[in-house]
C-alpha cells in the first residue's frame, strides 16, 4: 500500500463571507474515518429532521456558536471549543447556527464498535 500523501491546511482560511447553503468539505477519507469541515450561517435541520448516521461522529466547532440536540435531551449550547461525541444512530439535529458569523465544525466520522 502507498503512504498516504501529505496534507496541509488551514481551518480556518477559505472562509466565504456568504454561505446561502452549508459547505461541507471532507478533508481526510480512509476506510475507517471521515473528518469534515462545515461552514453554517444561520443553518439549521429542517423541521422534524433528525440526523441518524450509521457512524459514530465527534464534532467540535472551532469559530461561531451553535446549538446540538439529541432526540428526548435539552439543547447543548456549542462554542468555539466545544466538542460532543455522538454514538452511532443516537438521533440529533442542529436547532441553530449563529445567524451573523460563520460557524465552523469540525466532524470526524468514525466506525461505531
Amino acid at each position: 500500500m502507498p503512504p498516504t500523501p501529505l496534507s496541509v491546511g488551514n481551518l480556518l482560511s477559505d472562509i466565504p463571507a456568504e454561505v446561502p447553503e452549508e459547505l461541507i468539505r471532507t478533508l481526510l477519507a480512509t476506510p475507517g474515518v471521515r473528518i469534515e469541515r462545515v461552514l453554517s450561517r444561520g443553518h439549521a435541520s429542517p423541521e422534524g429532521f433528525w440526523y441518524d448516521q450509521d457512524e459514530a461522529e465527534w464534532v467540535v466547532v472551532l469559530a461561531g456558536a451553535a446549538r446540538l440536540r439529541m432526540e428526548g435531551e435539552e439543547p447543548i449550547e456549542m462554542t468555539a471549543g466545544t466538542f460532543v461525541n455522538i454514538p452511532a444512530h443516537r438521533r440529533h439535529r442542529v436547532e441553530w447556527t449563529h445567524p451573523t458569523e460563520v460557524t465552523v465544525w469540525l466532524g470526524v466520522f468514525y466506525a461505531n464498535e
